[in-house]
């Protein structure tokens, strides 16, 4: 057992670990427009963040009255981002940073995510954090998405872990809300800093309200010794 005791680490994926957003907007912004939606916009996709693509694509056929149905926008929304994810994204450095501190004490880690099985291992091996989080759930494989705890719960059901011995970093509301409902602790990072007033964000046991800015990995990790009993 780690310095840390029965501690375990949790963390999203996109907009947490990684800057995946940008590539996710270019694929729904694609994929809207072959569908008759030529105006989708950044503002547009900020009110996605932290949610599913299962639960986005949802969304999109309420919101946008679209007749196709969701399993094919799921599947073109996931075969476009593929496309370009696999092209690049990048690691945040301070999390990697801090990835490999948590390693380098053998703190338990996982990522759960909302992006799908194939979205998840393509970015966690192509940049190279698969070799430290071996452990990755996609909402894809539980029954409901974030803000439902079910893919945080199921996580810490692979690692072995008790929820309440588990801290989840998250940048989405939803994810927070997810957090806080499965019985974890949360570090929050708000993907949209100006999100951070959002209620969900004030269950999180640490919230940087000025985002990846604020975050460091020695300042992450000194938080989380203090905070361990």
């Amino acid at each position: 057992m780690s310095e840390f005791g029965a501690l375990s680490v949790i963390f999203d994926l996109d907009g947490t670990l990684v800057d995946s957003e940008p590539n996710y907007y270019e694929a729904s912004r694609q994929v809207l427009a072959e569908h008759g939606v030529p105006d989708f916009g950044w503002a547009d996709h900020e009110g996605y963040v932290g949610i599913g693509t299962r639960e986005t694509v949802t969304l999109w056929r309420e919101r946008y009255g679209l007749p196709v149905p969701a399993a094919q926008l799921l599947a073109a929304l996931d075969r476009r981002y593929l496309e370009l994810a696999r092209r690049h994204t990048r690691a945040y450095p301070e999390m990697r940073a801090f990835v490999e501190l948590l390693a380098s004490a053998d703190v338990p880690m996982a990522v759960a995510s909302g992006s799908s099985p194939d979205a998840l291992e393509a970015i966690l091996t192509g940049t190279g954090l698969a070799a430290h989080l071996r452990t990755a759930v996609s909402a894809e494989e539980v029954p409901h998405g974030k803000p439902a705890p079910d893919v945080f719960l199921e996580a810490a059901r692979r690692l072995g872990a008790d929820p309440a011995d588990c801290v989840v970093l998250e940048d989405a509301a939803p994810g927070v809300a997810a957090a806080h409902a499965a019985g974890m602790r949360c570090l929050a990072v708000p993907y949209v800093p100006a999100q951070a007033d959002a209620p969900e964000f004030a269950t999180a046991s640490l919230l940087l309200r000025g985002g990846q800015a604020e975050f460091t990995a020695r300042s992450a990790y000194a938080w989380l010794r203090d905070a361990t009993p």
